[in-house]
Parts: structure tokens; C-alpha cells; sequence
């Protein structure tokens, strides 16, 4: 019998099937993309949820009992990683779809699985859960401030030019996420409730492989279209997870922090939170589609490095002495 564990460790090979599937599905029968367009949304809705009650929202003070790795975590996350980001816009593309998804993508740190493959690497999960809720809150503010910022004016607009854009993909976030913390607190009310925290935890891969099956089904054609340019950003993501480790193991070194909160922040800055921005993505007007296929594009790309930093981590760059080990 499958545990959740082994589920999630497998997820890489699921979601590829699903977008594969969705791709193929796509392609033969066309007519399925308004329909596909109509499900996404409820489905994606209740990924969010589902992966919300996961973060202990209620609990942000918590992250703060170790002050050093939250200062690595917010020094990585929210100024190191987005000056990396804004470094590597420059050697795309004049693109303003592609640079809107990159931004959109690299920006965010994971909430989900980023706990997963630190509990998978050896790192601290307990510290990961703790400063989870901190990230996502942080992301969510600062966000519309790094886009500001980085993107120009006339793109940043063009952007937003659909009134109920922007209004229609914070609903689609803060309805769950309403409901997550509302969740919270019914489930911490009474122990034997826990149970149903761990059953909404099985959910958030099957739906996620839903919702990049319905995402290629509906945008096959966008897909095939974005191939050279998936190539050309493809290093970009590559060497981002590259750097972003190296990032962890100077800001471990830099604060002394144990080997275990280094995992547990290259983890952090490794992985990133594609399924929170995805409302953005596909709330943007005609013309940025391609924004929408970057996004899962990166995400897809992240979790065969996290393959790779499975193996890299422990073994390489966050090896534990060898006193202790003995």
C-alpha cells in the first residue's frame, strides 16, 4: 500500500504523464480547451486549499524561536533571490510574457513540497513547517512590489489591463486561503480532528497533475509555439537552482547554522511556488499565454533538480562532519 511519502516522491513522473496526457488529449480533440478552461479554476481552487491547511498559518510566530535561520531565510528568499532573478532577466529575451512568468515563478518560495523534499534530504523539517507561514504571507505582500520594480511600466500595465484580472486571482487565493485558516482552527480545536489534516494531505498532488493536465489541454497550442523559447529559458532555471544552493551553503556558513537548517534553506530557495502565482497567470489577458506555460514549464524543471539536490545535498554540499556522523 502507497504512504504519502512515497506518493509525493514519485510526483515528478505523475505530473509529466498528466501534462504529456493533457498535451495528447489536446491535440486530438481541440474542442475539449473551453471546457478545460471552465474546470481549471475549480480545480485549482481546491489545490490551493487543500495545500494551505497543510501551512500552519496560525502559527507565524513560531518561526521566530530560531532567529538566525529566519534571518537566512528572509535575507535568501526576499532580497538575495530576487537580485539573482532580476540578473538573470537580463540575458533573456526581450519577451515581456516570458520575463512576466520568470518573475512570476522565481519570485515566490514553495509552501508544499519544499517541506517534502526537506524531509526527503535530511534537513530539518521542523523548522521548514515553522517558517512556511511566514513565506507565504511575505510572497503574497511583496509580490506586487518585485514586479513594480522589475518590470517596465508599459508591460507592467499591459499586464493588468483586464479590470477583474487581478481582483478575480486574489479571490481565487484568498478564498482558500480564508478557508485554510478557518480550517486550521476548527482541526486544532480538538485533537481527534487532526485526522482530516492528513487526509486533505494526500490530496494536493492528484490535483495538481489535474490541473497541468487540464493547463497543456487547453493551451496545446501555446505550448508547441513556446518551444524555442522554453529552451532559451530553460538554462535560466537550471542555473538558478544552482545558484540558489550555493546562496544556502554562504548564508549557513555566514550565520553558523547547523548542517540541517542548511538543507532546510537551500530547500527553501531552491524550491519555488508556481501553483500560487498560477491565478495570475492565467487571469492575464489575450496575449501573455505563454506566461501561463513558463510557470509550469519551471515547475516541472524544479522538481527534476530536486532529484538532483536529493543526491547533492547530503552527500556534497551539507555533508555532515564525519565526527558527527560517528
Amino acid at each position: 500500500m502507497m504512504d504519502r511519502l512515497t506518493l509525493e516522491r514519485r510526483q515528478v513522473w505523475i505530473y509529466l504523464v498528466a501534462i504529456l496526457g493533457g498535451l495528447g488529449l489536446g491535440s486530438q480533440v481541440p474542442t475539449v480547451e473551453p471546457h478545460f478552461e471552465v474546470l481549471l479554476w475549480p480545480v485549482l481552487a481546491a489545490l490551493l486549499y487543500t495545500t494551505f491547511v497543510q501551512v500552519p498559518l496560525l502559527h507565524v510566530r513560531d518561526a521566530f524561536r530560531d532567529r538566525r535561520f529566519v534571518l537566512a531565510i528572509l535575507l535568501g528568499n526576499f532580497v538575495l533571490i530576487p537580485l539573482l532573478v532580476w540578473l538573470a532577466l537580463q540575458w533573456l529575451p526581450d519577451d515581456p510574457a516570458l520575463h512576466l512568468g520568470v518573475l512570476l515563478v522565481l519570485l515566490v518560495p514553495c509552501t508544499d513540497w519544499f517541506i517534502t523534499f526537506t524531509q526527503l534530504g535530511r534537513g530539518n523539517t521542523a523548522r521548514a513547517i515553522a517558517v512556511t507561514p511566514l513565506n507565504l504571507l511575505l510572497q503574497l505582500l511583496l509580490l506586487p512590489l518585485y514586479l513594480w520594480l522589475m518590470l517596465p511600466a508599459a508591460d507592467f500595465s499591459a499586464a493588468l489591463e483586464t479590470e477583474d484580472m487581478l481582483p478575480a486571482a486574489l479571490a481565487l487565493i484568498g478564498l482558500p486561503l480564508v478557508a485554510a485558516a478557518l480550517t486550521e482552527r476548527w482541526v486544532e480545536a480538538r485533537p481527534e480532528r487532526g485526522v482530516w489534516r492528513d487526509r486533505l494531505g494526500w490530496w494536493p498532488v492528484p490535483l495538481l497533475a489535474v490541473v497541468v493536465f487540464l493547463i497543456a489541454g487547453a493551451q496545446v497550442g501555446t505550448v508547441f509555439d513556446a518551444g524555442p523559447v522554453l529552451l532559451t529559458v530553460m538554462p535560466v532555471f537550471v542555473g538558478f537552482l544552482l545558484v540558489a544552493a550555493l546562496l544556502a551553503l554562504g548564508l549557513t556558513r555566514w550565520l553558523q547554522l547547523p548542517v540541517d537548517a542548511g538543507r532546510t534553506l537551500a530547500f527553501s530557495l531552491g524550491t519555488r511556488n508556481s501553483f500560487v502565482v498560477l491565478p495570475f497567470a492565467l487571469a492575464l489577458p489575450a496575449g501573455w499565454e505563454t506566461t501561463v506555460v513558463v510557470v509550469v514549464f519551471q515547475s516541472l524543471v524544479e522538481l527534476f533538480g530536486m532529484v538532483f539536490y536529493l543526491w547533492w545535498l547530503p552527500r556534497h554540499l551539507f555533508k555532515q562532519p564525519v565526527a558527527a556522523q560517528a
